[in-house]
């Protein structure tokens, strides 16, 4: 009937276009297409531990809730045992973190990270606002940075590509610029934490320029010889409540149930606030039966040294095999390994082709900085996964494929 009619096609966002390619697609390109079913997936963060009992007996207790649609801030009781967990783990005062006004459920924190540069990226003076970064970086910071319409700045780590970025440092006139600032503790992808000190330098700084500080701290607990510093604690020190700072944190890692897509977002109430609002519209709320699961998960703490331990045990695999090459640095936190191997694309193809091993290329995580250096350029990312036999027998053909 409409043949021959003229087609005006859609006018979609010019600024997609200004989006990297996502790193696993690149790594798919790279390596001429996806992982074989006998293949070592160490290119991704995705938990292989087996979850915790309880997870399969609470969703199933839960059921009947299905049927109900979730309210935006999800349940009291989840509120209620973020909000005792936090006080716990970092040593809070009471008072400081108030379950109803500043804590809300997430489905995963990427969803969340990448909305609240929705909520907090409002124009400053007529100027385009700045997000900073940390350069190498958890690449849905940089997204959604663009697509907010505000100017990613790529900031260093501080003590070298392996350290993390002291935005405080950074020019006064640059800082009165700035909307919002990522900060990821521990690192993704280097293992790097930040020590209190830097917290605290970081929490002032958001205050004294009036951005938000958006503290990523999903590998918390994950970590090697002690408990990272976590930006609550700072603002505890500093005094001032919870003002300019938000923090997100996930089960996925510390339990090892990626697939619940379960974690929170803690902060300043009036963020917070303008945060619900927005993600009744375009936010997944998380279903009843989930926030009991995670209820439960976060009430627990055996289930998560238990798995520490298991990351730790690979972490003495790894340096026992790979100790005194390729710059191995045993992380402080996370599960990641920063390796650097010269030129990470090409250790990325001699890995998978000799011995059918996926790492990711430290470069998909980076971006060029002023010096026109990508500071991830040298360096694969390798995640320690799988069991301990699996890891170990991954890590014992690296040296053979990598300096043969």
């Amino acid at each position: 009937m409409f043949a021959g009619v003229q087609v005006k096609p859609p006018v979609l966002d010019a600024r997609l276009d200004r989006l990297p390619d996502y790193p696993f697609n690149r790594l798919t390109q790279l390596l001429g297409g996806p992982a074989a079913p006998s293949s070592v997936v160490m290119s991704i963060g995705e938990p292989q531990h087996a979850p915790p009992a309880m997870v399969a007996e609470v969703l199933s207790r839960h059921a009947g809730l299905w049927g109900k649609y979730p309210p935006t801030n999800g349940s009291a009781e989840f509120r209620a045992a973020v909000a005792d967990w936090l006080r716990t783990r970092y040593d809070l005062p009471p008072g400081l973190v108030d379950a109803d006004s500043a804590i809300l459920p997430v489905a995963g924190t990427r969803e969340a990270l990448y909305l609240i540069a929705q909520t907090a990226c409002g124009e400053r003076g007529g100027e385009r606002p700045l997000v900073l970064l940390p350069n190498p970086f958890y690449q849905v910071y940089a997204g959604a940075a663009v697509m907010a319409g505000a100017e990613p700045v790529f900031v260093p780590g501080a003590d070298g590509p392996a350290g993390q970025p002291d935005f405080a440092a950074l020019p006064p006139d640059m800082l009165d610029r700035v909307a919002l600032a990522y900060l990821c503790s521990p690192a993704n992808p280097q293992g790097s934490v930040a020590d209190a000190a830097l917290m605290r330098r970081t929490v002032d700084a958001a205050r004294r320029h009036g951005f938000v500080l958006a503290s990523d701290e999903c590998y918390s607990e994950i970590w090697d010889r002690a408990p990272p510093a976590g930006a609550l604690a700072a603002c505890a020190a500093l005094g001032d409540g919870l003002d300019n700072v938000v923090v997100f944190n996930s089960l996925s890692k510390r339990s090892s149930v990626p697939g619940l897509r379960s974690g929170f977002v803690v902060g300043d109430s009036r963020v917070i606030k303008a945060f619900a609002r927005l993600r009744s519209y375009g936010g997944a709320a998380t279903p009843l039966p989930v926030l009991a699961a995670a209820t439960a998960l976060w009430r627990d703490e055996t289930h998560v040294a238990a798995n520490r331990d298991l990351y730790r045990a690979k972490l003495d695999v790894a340096e026992r095999l790979l100790g005194g090459r390729f710059g191995f640095v045993r992380p402080a936190g996370g599960f990641f390994l920063w390796l650097d191997v010269g030129d990470g694309e090409a250790a990325a193809v001699k890995l998978w082709r000799q011995a059918g091993i996926r790492v990711l290329p430290g470069a998909y995580l980076a971006a060029e900085g002023t010096d026109g250096i990508n500071p991830g350029r040298r360096f694969i990312r390798v995640a320690l996964v799988h069991d301990i036999a699996t890891t170990e027998a991954a890590l014992r053909r690296f040296p053979d494929v990598l300096e043969g």
